[in-house]
């Protein structure tokens, strides 16, 4: 018979791995008699494991949720899966930042040597892109009242503040005008009523959170910076969910930031400014500093590029970055935008006069 320490760690990696097992078929795993399963069960409940007995003609045992965090089982892979996780939640950009820092060190000071040996040799240092501004803080206590009501399905109410300093919502449905435009109105002018919605996803995309959800009062899909949301209590009534547009979450959101849904919500795809011009570069060169773009080849040092944008001006910016030389192939709109941006920057090497 295995130690008993021993056996509890069995015992309890068993009980988490799955939600209901028989008394009998425990024992047959441990290799132990029903009457120590029970003995041992007893054990887990000294040590704070909130086990449960289940009724019936063989009986059972379930792991059930306790009202404190009792000492928790990790295989080697999960270990060190939390560890790294943590180590990237230091630039989650969710208010929890200083609590992720700390439960990695309590993580690592409990990890055997050679699991502490693994995770110090993969150290990730999260660091996010150069901003001209910080991106902004969501107070996790915002996250958890967005969660509870996407996970209740009830419906959500809540404050939505003017425009912040910290950038735009991308995509055609831009909350953030229709906040500063509901509060303006100078002093003295009433606040805007919350807002009502049914939330149904909180994502996060370039270090900021948004909640997608329907807006009752404009009978719409919207997007919503949560660092901008002061959720209200209590929520509203439950709902069924609407179906999201698109394949999934991330289409739909990729299309909204991309400004390519419909009037009604239906995600398109593509951006809404599409060109295609030929760069006297290798198809290899021009595909490393590619995303979303399509490279073909044509020959040694000369390739075409499709490449999609917001704007016309921003699609020519995105093409001019290549030191190459630029053949445009269409449409007449990204023609024009060249033209444009080639007088502008004549204008500006032009050495002003002074009087």
């Amino acid at each position: 018979m295995p130690k008993t320490s021993a056996r509890l760690l069995s015992l309890l990696s068993l009980l988490q791995a799955r939600r209901d097992w028989p008394g009998a078929l425990l024992a047959e795993r441990l290799d132990v008699s029903p009457r120590t399963v029970r003995r041992d069960v007893d054990r887990l409940r000294e040590l704070g494991y909130p086990v449960a007995a289940m009724k019936g003609p063989d009986g059972g045992y379930r792991l059930d949720a306790g009202t404190e965090l009792p000492p928790l089982l990790f295989d080697d892979e999960q270990a060190v899966a939390l560890a790294v996780a943590l180590q990237i939640a230091t630039a989650s950009g969710a208010g929890i930042e200083e609590a992720a820092a700390r439960a990695l060190n309590t993580v690592r000071q409990v990890l055997p040597a050679r699991l502490r040996h693994r995770v110090d040799t993969l150290r990730v240092t999260a660091v996010d892109r150069p901003e001209s501004r910080p991106g902004p803080q969501v107070d996790s206590g915002v996250l958890m009242a967005i969660g509870a009501a996407v996970h209740a399905r009830e419906v959500l109410r809540f404050d939505y503040s003017p425009v912040s300093a910290s950038g735009p919502v991308p995509g055609p449905v831009r909350p953030e005008a229709e906040g500063e435009a509901e509060g303006a109105g100078g002093r003295g002018a009433l606040p805007p009523p919350p807002r009502r919605v049914e939330p149904h996803h909180l994502v996060t995309w370039g270090r900021r959170w948004y909640l997608v959800a329907w807006d009752l009062e404009r009978g719409d899909w919207r997007t919503f910076r949560a660092d901008r949301i002061a959720p209200r209590t209590p929520t509203g009534p439950r709902f069924t969910p609407r179906e999201l547009p698109g394949r999934s979450v991330a289409d739909f959101i990729t299309a909204r930031f991309r400004g390519t849904t419909t009037a009604t919500g239906d995600v398109v795809g593509g951006w809404p400014c599409r060109g295609e011009v030929i760069l006297s570069l290798p198809a290899a060169e021009v595909l490393r500093h590619t995303r979303d773009g399509i490279v073909e080849e044509l020959g040694p040092d000369r390739c075409r590029l499709v490449l999609g944008s917001w704007s016309w001006p921003g699609l020519v910016a995105a093409i001019g970055r290549f030191d190459a030389d630029i053949e445009v192939i269409g449409p007449p709109e990204l023609r024009s935008a060249f033209a444009q941006l080639a007088a502008r920057c004549a204008a500006a090497a032009t050495p002003p006069r002074h009087p």
